[in-house]
């Protein structure tokens, strides 16, 4: 699975273990809406580590315990090269 995959993936499991929306969880996190929809949605690659850490903070989690989940024991990281080359 790719690594945005499985972030994604994370904070859907997130918002439904807490019974909440992804607008809400953004709320909680005090991060734009706009830019977890962007994520989630794929308009954006990739998510900041800042960014991740409010989402856990709104979470009630650490950060190192976003990670600890079965979804990153298998991972592999996007070829970044061939997305530069395909712009």
């Amino acid at each position: 699975m790719l690594l945005c995959t499985a972030v994604r993936q994370r904070i859907v499991g997130l918002a439904n273990d807490r019974n909440i929306t992804l607008h809400k969880l953004a709320l909680d996190s005090g991060i734009p809406y706009s830019t977890l929809s962007s994520f989630m949605n794929g308009k954006s690659a990739s998510i900041t580590l800042t960014t991740l850490l409010h989402l856990c903070e709104g979470a009630n989690i650490e950060l190192e315990d976003f990670f600890k989940d079965k979804l990153f024991s298998d991972v592999e990281a996007e070829d970044v090269r061939s997305e530069v080359k395909k712009k």
